[in-house]
């Protein structure tokens, strides 16, 4: 059950949480990153592991890790909902384009870059006809709607439906099939849920995959043309995946294969999202030490290889809005770009989500 009370008149707790979440998405990009597209090996889970720990060192130096359009986006995100609140979609695309013509080499896929510059050309008259044209009128179906949506869960924390209304249209401006937006949505859902669960007792994670269930269902239907003969919930169905998986009590490399063959490591969002959101609760199941989850929850989403940084920015998002700021490694966020601006997005962004006076966004 969402508990809104607890987040209204908390607002350190929120804070901590807002930090977390962005800084947890950074994480995820940041480390994920060198192992994209991998196939992971028994010895490269190793490697994974070992990578981790030595970024875990307070003296350890070395050269900071970037972060890839997943992070560029998701800032552009959050600073459109600081400078306009109302929220403008608009402007929204122009901060989409306006960061990847100052930094086009942060991995940007080529069908995001032919959107971006179609609006750029046609002045922004309509901000969703690009997208719509992409794939011969389908749509994308891509995670790029999702890897960017967290700030729209913690801005409308309180409303769901604000943030439902908000999600979408946000995530239409590059991906509009059915299947890009759906999963945008749940991937929202899932950071706010996580945001507003309580520490006092542990997580529950199979009522949490119930209110994911409860929360998709009016956005899959049966006859739903648009699917093309896809399965007619395919989120839901992945859901009820996570639910056999959570309540399997094997170790989790034993399925690895299983998980990789079931909720997918691709750059799809049916292939990636509810993958993030079963490393977040795995994690969960495994440990009530949030420092671990938070770490847990990262490491397994890297090793499971395919897109790498968004599943791990993805998995970051949630677990860090859950656990909190304090909660994750500092030796490990001043290893990752720009993690200041990120803080200072998280705390501009709860300030302009009370509707208070704040310094703008850089």
């Amino acid at each position: 059950m969402i508990k809104y009370t607890m987040a209204k008149h908390n607002y350190e707790i929120l804070k901590s949480r807002f930090r977390g979440c962005l800084l947890g998405s950074l994480l995820g990009d940041c480390l994920g990153a060198p192992f994209e597209g991998d196939e992971i090996t028994a010895g490269e889970k190793t490697v994974i592991k070992n990578y981790l720990d030595k970024l875990e060192e307070p003296n350890f130096k070395g050269p900071i890790k970037r972060y890839t359009d997943d992070t560029a986006m998701t800032r552009s995100v959050a600073k459109a909902l600081i400078d306009k609140p109302e929220p403008d979609f608009k402007f929204m695309a122009k901060l989409f384009v306006k960061e990847y013509f100052l930094e086009p080499n942060r991995g940007y896929g080529q069908n995001v870059v032919t959107v971006f510059k179609k609006l750029k050309h046609n002045k922004f008259e309509n901000i969703y006809k690009p997208a719509s044209e992409q794939f011969d009128g389908s749509g994308s179906l891509g995670n790029g709607g999702a890897m960017r949506i967290a700030p729209i869960a913690l801005f409308y924390f309180d409303n769901y439906n604000s943030m439902i209304d908000a999600a979408t249209k946000a995530t239409k401006i590059t991906h509009t099939n059915p299947l890009g937006v759906n999963g945008a949505l749940l991937q929202c859902i899932a950071v706010q849920e996580s945001l507003l669960s309580e520490h006092e007792v542990k997580l529950d994670v199979h009522n949490f995959v119930k209110v994911l269930l409860h929360r998709m269902k009016p956005f899959e239907y049966e006859d739903d043309e648009d699917l093309d003969g896809i399965m007619e919930e395919p989120y839901r169905e992945k859901l009820l995946t996570i639910q056999n998986l959570l309540q399997r009590r094997y170790d989790r490399d034993e399925l690895y294969d299983e998980i990789l063959e079931t909720l997918g490591n691709s750059i799809s969002a049916p292939g990636s999202v509810p993958t993030a959101i079963y490393c977040f609760l795995r994690a969960c199941l495994e440990t009530s030490d949030f420092k671990k989850i938070f770490r847990n929850t990262v490491e397994y989403a890297i090793g499971l290889g395919g897109d790498t940084d968004t599943i791990a920015s993805m998995a970051g998002a949630i677990a860090g809005a859950y656990v909190g700021e304090e909660n994750l490694n500092h030796h490990v966020i001043k290893h990752c770009e720009k993690y200041e601006e990120m803080i200072d997005l998280a705390d501009n962004l709860l300030a302009s989500s009370q509707g208070e006076i704040s310094n703008k966004a850089s």
